[in-house]
């Protein structure tokens, strides 16, 4: 009886699976950036400052700098955002170009790419944030800064643990699949079995009236046919 109660229980929540509307909320997620970049690729330098109360306005600097490595140590301002994404006016020749804004309309990810990755990128990124909020007559400043060690590879190395992830995301979404298409085979031979049941139900009750009309009015007869002899 339970097993039949959790069946039912199961087609439920196939019908609310497909008749539901979920509300979808984006939220801020602070996650470090990737370090290692293919020559000749595109790489994202992941830089996020979540503000705590989205309802607060607050004008928001960035800065971007490149140290070199630690044999050639050379810091430099090589994009920024003021009001707007824009590379530096004294930005080195080497930049110009080669870096686009990748971040968000809500400045909370601050991310940059570097385009056609070369092996001469490798070094450390600094992502200097400033958020200016202004309260009526008080002030206030934040600041964040998130370093990034990057590594430029010539061939891009196989990540065994995200390719076994996404195997294992794969024979998850097919056993799932095939259990809803089981669980939906199951609800729709459950439905046809109850109509027919009420059908034969229906069919039953017909011929039971049949034979009881039959019955009365075989009586009926008999009666009449008696009552004629008698006389």
């Amino acid at each position: 009886m339970s097993y039949m109660l959790m069946k039912d229980a199961v087609c439920v929540v196939i019908l609310c699976v497909f008749s539901a509307v979920q509300e979808v909320r984006l939220v801020c997620v602070d996650v470090p950036s990737e370090t290692e970049a293919t020559v000749g690729g595109v790489m994202k330098l992941t830089c996020i400052y979540c503000m705590k109360r989205e309802e607060i306005s607050a004008k928001t600097k960035v800065d971007w700098f490149y140290n070199g490595s630690a044999s050639d140590y050379r810091r430099m301002l090589i994009y920024q955002y003021d009001h707007e994404p824009q590379e530096p006016e004294d930005a080195e020749m080497y930049w110009k170009g080669r870096l686009t804004w990748n971040g968000s309309k809500d400045l909370q990810d601050i991310s940059i790419s570097i385009v056609n990755v070369s092996a001469n990128d490798s070094g450390t990124y600094e992502c200097e944030v400033s958020r200016f909020f202004e309260f009526d007559s008080f002030k206030h400043t934040t600041n964040k800064k998130i370093t990034i060690e990057l590594r430029v590879k010539m061939q891009a190395s196989v990540d065994t643990t995200a390719l076994y992830s996404e195997i294992m995301m794969y024979v998850l979404l097919v056993f799932l699949t095939f259990w809803l298409l089981v669980e939906m085979i199951y609800c729709y031979r459950k439905i046809s079995k109850s109509e027919e049941l009420a059908q034969d139900t229906a069919k039953e009750n017909t011929e039971i009236s049949k034979l009881q009309h039959r019955v009365f009015n075989i009586r009926v007869t008999e009666y009449y046919r008696d009552t004629s002899v008698k006389k």
